[in-house]
């Protein structure tokens, strides 16, 4: 099985934010289940606070977590549910990242894990969502 990781859950273990412990226990047990895997999206807004890339990397590495390019279908995907999104009248609380990192979860990955799952339930009924009590 394999897991794509939300930004949302990424910075609150590598911030160590209330939670944080929950998650990282969480992504153990997933990443017995499988794998662990980041978006391009992700990566770009959790490596912020590396000296470098090769540093991000390594962290990544560190915690199991491989880099997966986003295909073009997964990305055609993300457009589209966006479009609907705002024809809907979506406020831009929720950004093409966010469909983007949905849509890579949904096409190539067997589930997200994720914090703000509002929005994936109603947008991704069929993404499977993993939480720290799932």
């Amino acid at each position: 099985m394999r897991t794509a990781i939300d930004s949302s859950v990424l910075l609150c273990i590598l911030r160590r934010q209330a939670g944080w412990e929950q998650w990282r226990a969480a992504l153990n047990r997933a990443a017995e289940e499988g794998s662990l895997a980041v978006c391009p999206v992700v990566f770009a807004e959790c490596s912020i606070g590396f000296a470098s890339v090769d540093e991000a990397l390594a962290r990544f590495d560190a915690l199991c977590i491989a880099y997966d390019p986003i295909e073009p279908a997964a990305a055609y995907l993300a457009g589209q549910i966006f479009l609907r999104y705002r024809r809907e009248g979506g406020p831009r609380q929720q950004l093409i990242p966010d469909f983007l990192i949905a849509a890579h979860a949904s096409m190539q990955a067997d589930r997200l894990a994720a914090l703000d799952c509002g929005y994936l339930r109603t947008y991704f009924p069929a993404l499977a969502l993993l939480t720290p009590s799932a």
